[in-house]
């Protein structure tokens, strides 16, 4: 008895057949469920696949194939797809022909009291009850009328003629905001999805194809840029980044799109002042603020303002939000070290997202200063165990596991410290092959091993940094270190070397001992150094003692061989630090812990340097840093429409969840005793709550009993 929904549209009555099946079923509700389940498949997809990133970084993560195929279908741009757009206006078309084919229904439903009920019908329903009443039909019928009205129900009385004399039909209703309740949640959904049409990318796109606006896929500075990428200022709805540097202003906004970038221009300018950020112990931010002034165009006023996180600034109906921080050019200065001792160290300067020209004897290479970090939090506590042993106590195996692995290894529990400043820069050669490289500022204390310079190397993003540890000399600089590379590469420096150590390792009582120990302390030295091929190459470090070992010593005395041979190297190394010292003025270092875990490094790193892919390595010696503020500016002409949206769906998923539209009919026809009573009750959801309530109602209607 109560007005329902239909899963079939409207069906006009005029038109061809195809009109009208298109009509229906465009109007179905069926049509609109199926289209709101390709909307939720595809914001899934959106959700898991990143927006927006360029076209490289999904090659490298699905592959090339795939990687092509997301892009043809615009799944890294979802929700400014066309598809997706055409879908959200088909759901706003139907949901609203449903719902303006349901509510003239629905509020007529509202508006009857159904009182016209035939009494009969009163029998089929299942709450139903019969009794008798001492009162006359139409007194009968007030008091009814009058306890429903107290009890919060809304009633009309119906006086009908019968053979027995006058009848009256006592009609109540109430819940009737369920009814409302489906109008405003099927509203919400066109406003919710109008809302979405008019802040994604549908007025970006209608300029692109009608406006004669296109998408910007070169490179360079923004200022460059041809008007034909610009969109104009009166753009109704956009949503872009903003970077701005400190002391420097912009108006111009970047729209990232699948194939390129738009540029949108601001009726303002934003001059940063002063870009804030704090840090958690972790070193990961917490607070990241901004104070602007806000440059208007057209009359020349300027606001201060205050942005963070969650606290947007507004100016002329366009959002400012702070999205995140990024380098303004800051100013460095970088030593140049070369990794094989044998040239002079040299002082570059740059700024970051600039480069230099620098030369390698005949090879032309870009140095490219990619980023600046002043902070850099790492857990290295303990992070030194088991690569710092004396190399004459090391087992082989596990020293050539230490080849340039990652600088943070331990997996146990380690506290966070600040190691300082960081640099990242990548060296590109001419055919345009790059590796990039982050090297740290200050030496890290990694424990047993003492203070390391780290110098990170990988060839692609897709990669982690591989880290080379350089230790660090009495001086706390990296000069120690490639003093000692340089000496390991000279031959008669490593001869002289041999000698020395032979003259303090050998008894004077046996004099036939130092032919024996000079030749291997000199094989020891050149296959270090890489000077003498074993298995027909020339690797160099530990890899190539220990490939000696397995090629000229039998295998039940490779373990002593071993450590007699990293005995011997470790002595000649030590002789060959003190001689290269010498010869720059330096007294030779002191037999104490602090000489030893330097040599430990040493070596360890040695036998790294020749997989370090790069001549020299640049040090951070000094840096100016400039922040910049990267905001998401945004005009939101449908944001209040979805607010709206939100608010109705709430009020109508809550009216329809939690009020129950009930009707309750009691038909008092005449007696010899006064009234015979038909009392019936329906309700668009059967819970116990109706029975009791029923069961409530009738004692209180048909016996005249309190109510409990």
């Amino acid at each position: 008895m109560t007005a329902t929904t239909s899963t079939h549209g409207y069906q006009p009555r005029r038109g061809s057949d195809a009109w009208r099946a298109s009509v229906e079923l465009l109007s179905s509700m069926r049509f609109a469920i199926a289209l709101l389940t390709v909307i939720c498949i595809a914001s899934v997809i959106g959700t898991v696949i990143k927006q927006h990133e360029p076209a490289p970084n999904y090659v490298n993560q699905f592959g090339p194939f795939w990687a092509e195929l997301f892009l043809k279908l615009q799944l890294n741009a979802v929700y400014s797809a066309w598809w997706f757009l055409l879908i959200l206006a088909f759901l706003v078309v139907s949901t609203s022909l449903c719902v303006l084919r349901n509510t003239p229904k629905f509020l007529a439903d509202i508006r009857s009291y159904k009182e016209n009920i035939r009494h009969q019908s009163l029998k089929a329903f299942h709450h139903k009850a019969e009794g008798d009443l001492a009162e006359a039909p139409e007194a009968a019928a007030r008091r009814i009328g009058q306890q429903l009205a107290g009890g919060g129900w809304k009633v009309r009385l119906q006086a009908r003629e019968t053979p027995e004399g006058p009848g009256w039909m006592v009609a109540a209703k109430a819940g009737a905001a369920n009814k409302i309740g489906y109008i405003a949640a099927h509203s919400a959904i066109v406003l919710i999805c109008l809302g979405g049409l008019f802040d994604g990318d549908l007025f970006v796109r209608g300029m692109t194809w009608l406006g004669g606006k296109s998408v910007y896929s070169g490179g360079g500075l923004v200022s460059d840029v041809q008007p034909e990428h610009r969109l104009p200022a009166s753009n109704p709805a956009f949503r872009g980044n903003l970077v701005v540097s400190e002391g420097t202003q912009s108006s111009t906004a970047i729209l990232s799109q699948s194939d390129g970038v738009l540029l949108q221009e601001l009726p303002f300018a934003v001059e940063l002042k002063k870009f804030i950020v704090e840090y958690y112990s972790t070193g990961m931010p917490k607070l990241f603020a901004s104070e602007i002034v806000i440059h208007d165009k057209a009359t020349g006023e300027t606001r201060d303002a205050r942005v963070e996180v969650n606290h947007p600034a507004s100016y002329k109906g366009v959002q400012i939000y702070q999205s995140s921080f990024d380098d303004g050019g800051s100013r460095i200065k970088l030593r140049a070290v070369p990794m094989n001792g044998a040239a002079k160290a040299f002082e570059v300067e740059g700024t970051i997202g600039g480069s230099s020209k620098i030369t390698n004897g005949n090879d032309q290479l870009t140095l490219e200063y990619t980023a600046l970090r002043v902070i850099n939090v790492e857990n290295l506590s303990e992070a030194g165990r088991g690569s710092g042993a004396d190399v004459r106590k090391v087992d082989l195996g596990q020293a050539l596991t230490q080849r340039l692995g990652a600088a943070d290894k331990t997996v146990t529990q380690r506290e966070l410290r600040n190691v300082g400043p960081s640099i990242t820069y990548k060296l590109r050669d001419a055919a345009g092959q790059a590796n990039e490289f982050h090297n740290y500022m200050l030496p890290v204390d990694m424990g047993d091993g003492g203070p390391v310079f780290l110098l990170g190397v990988r060839a692609s993003q897709a990669e982690g940094f591989r880290y080379l540890r350089v230790p660090a000399d009495e001086d706390g600089a990296i000069d120690g270190f490639v003093r000692l590379r340089g000496a390991l590469q000279d031959a008669a420096q490593r001869e002289q070397a041999v000698r020395r150590y032979v003259r303090k390792a050998v008894d004077p009582q046996r004099p036939e001992l130092v032919e024996q120990l000079a030749t291997s302390a000199a094989r020891a030295l050149g296959l270090f150094a890489g000077a003498e091929a074993v298995k027909g190459s020339t690797t160099g470090g530990l890899q190539a003692v220990s490939d000696f070992i397995d090629t000229a010593v039998p295998e039940g005395e490779r373990e002593r061989a071993a450590e007699v041979l990293l005995r011997i190297l470790n002595g000649s190394l030590l002789e060959l630090n003190a001689l290269a010292r010498e010869q720059q003025g330096k007294p030779p270092l002191p037999e104490d812990e602090a000489t030893r875990r330097f040599m430990t490094q040493a070596v360890l790193a040695l036998s790294d340097a020749p997989l370090y892919p790069a001549p020299v390595a640049f040090e951070l010696t000094g840096f100016e840093q400039v922040q910049a503020s990267v905001f998401q500016v945004a005009r939101a002409p449908g944001q209040n429409v979805v607010y709206l949206g939100c608010l109705l769906l709430i009020l109508g998923v809550f009216a329809m969840l939690y009020v129950r539209e009930r009707r309750l009919w009691v038909w008092l026809a005449p007696s010899d005793t006064g009234a015979h009573a038909t009392m019936a009750l329906s309700s668009n959801r059967k819970l116990l709550d109706i029975d009791r309530e029923f069961d409530q109602w009738q004692r209180r209607l048909l016996h005249r009993e309190s109510n409990p």
